[in-house]
């Protein structure tokens, strides 16, 4: 198994420090942590696609304006998962599954970039998205980025296995028992960790359940203001999500947890982890400087 760390649409904005937490002047960088999974046996498999071509080519019509406006990703189509692939030397056609941590805009928009892969899911996620009752809903999930649906496999929050003391789905289909998804609600109403065993041990893609390393890597918890601030707007149900950020901090202090926790959008756990699996955080023209 080899496991490339890939920003699939970054942003950059405004703000600074307020966003994440190190940049010196009024812009701050957002990362887009994907993952593109080697294996002996499954193919290629993806957690989360970041944005897609067709993003990057009409954001106006396929991203939420008002967090578009503020996130103010990087539109270049060298930086969707479909390129990042085809500099590894791979096609859209070797990608055999997708593991969703959830379906927000920002991870499921280069769905339809990989029309043949089966789409892992939870089953609560997958039912809040095609229902799209609350305003929130509509904001944060955008059908034309799926593609066909009936290729989602769905998975039940009601779980018997562990993993290190969390619920966790084993056996998902069609891929082998090193990737499991663990469910982490709070963020939306479905979203799950996706826990990997690779050649350096486990690691947890925690998705959107933290925006910022110092809310679960730091004894003394804190968030820069503004990613703060988006974190408590885009909330399924932020008490459920703060409860399941305790939990994290908790399983890291852990003297038997030998295990590596990261997020999405935190710039330094993308460069961190892309170097301590031992791939450069690519891009496209060049290596990214260390945060």
């Amino acid at each position: 198994m080899r496991i490339h760390h890939l920003d699939c649409g970054p942003a950059r904005p405004l703000g600074g420090a307020l966003m994440d937490g190190i940049s010196p002047g009024a812009i701050g960088r957002l990362s887009c942590h994907c993952l593109a999974i080697e294996t002996d046996r499954h193919g290629l498999v993806l957690v989360d696609t970041g944005l897609g071509l067709r993003d990057m080519a009409r954001p106006w019509l396929r991203l939420p304006a008002v967090n578009a406006a503020l996130l103010r990703f990087r539109l270049d189509p060298d930086r969707t998962m479909l390129r990042h692939l085809r500099r590894l030397g791979h096609s859209p056609h070797d990608v055999r599954h997708i593991v969703m941590t959830h379906l927000d805009f920002d991870h499921a928009g280069g769905l339809i970039d990989f029309p043949n892969a089966a789409v892992h899911v939870m089953a609560p996620e997958a039912k809040a998205a095609r229902a799209r009752r609350s305003w929130l809903d509509r904001i944060r999930y955008r059908p034309a980025q799926w593609g066909d649906t009936a290729r989602w496999r769905l998975y039940s929050d009601r779980t018997t296995e562990r993993w290190f003391g969390f619920d966790a789905v084993a056996e998902l289909e069609g891929l082998p028992p090193e990737i499991l998804m663990v469910p982490l609600p709070g963020h939306s109403a479905g979203h799950a960790g996706v826990a990997i065993e690779g050649p350096r041990g486990w690691m947890l893609h925690a998705g959107d359940a933290y925006f910022s390393r110092r809310e679960v890597h730091e004894r003394l918890p804190g968030c820069p203001a503004g990613t703060a601030a988006y974190e408590r707007f885009m909330a399924w149900d932020s008490r459920l999500a703060r409860a399941n950020q305790a939990r994290l901090r908790g399983l890291l202090v852990e003297p038997d947890a030998s295990l590596a926790v990261f997020c999405t959008h935190d710039p330094v756990e993308y460069v961190a982890m892309a170097v301590w699996q031992g791939n450069a955080p690519a891009e496209p023209r060049r290596v990214a400087s260390a945060a």
